[in-house]
């Protein structure tokens, strides 16, 4: 069987000058990296309906209002297997304000570090925390991710 492309959508979470992401580590790579959260979308879904679904599964919380960012194309390896995404990222709000308040949300997904967590933009712009996928902070800042 060949490798595909994995469909997947994420959210952008705001909180002042914050994002709220998810941890995991890569330990080929020996690198502890963050990635907002969503997941892959489903045959037969839509992009933002795959993250309502996505978040309700992986932290138990609601959404409300959706708007799509952009779509990125990431190709890269995670624990040294080749990979290739088509990203839809999308912002979003917590129906729930209190969310905001928290420092870390519980997260229910295997393969990331139990929960999610705020952190600076300022951090990811300098590279002291790595977020993927690549361009993501790019098309944040509002600043063309040409090809």
């Amino acid at each position: 069987m060949s490798p595909a492309i994995r469909p997947i959508a994420i959210g952008i979470f705001r909180r002042a000058d914050q994002i709220l992401v998810g941890f995991a580590y890569d330990a080929v790579k020996n690198e502890r990296y963050c990635r907002p959260p969503g997941g892959a979308i489903e045959f037969g879904e839509r992009a933002a309906g795959a993250l309502r679904r996505e978040l309700q599964e992986e932290a138990h919380a609601d959404i409300g209002e959706i708007r799509l960012l952009g779509v990125l194309e990431n190709t890269f390896e995670l624990e040294g297997v080749p990979k290739h995404e088509i990203i839809f990222v999308f912002e979003s709000s917590f129906t729930d304000s209190l969310l905001y308040e928290r420092a870390e949300i519980p997260l229910y997904e295997e393969g990331w570090e139990g929960s999610l967590q705020w952190v600076a933009l300022a951090e990811c712009r300098t590279g002291a925390v790595a977020l993927y996928p690549d361009g993501l902070v790019a098309l944040l800042d509002g600043r063309d991710g040409t090809l």
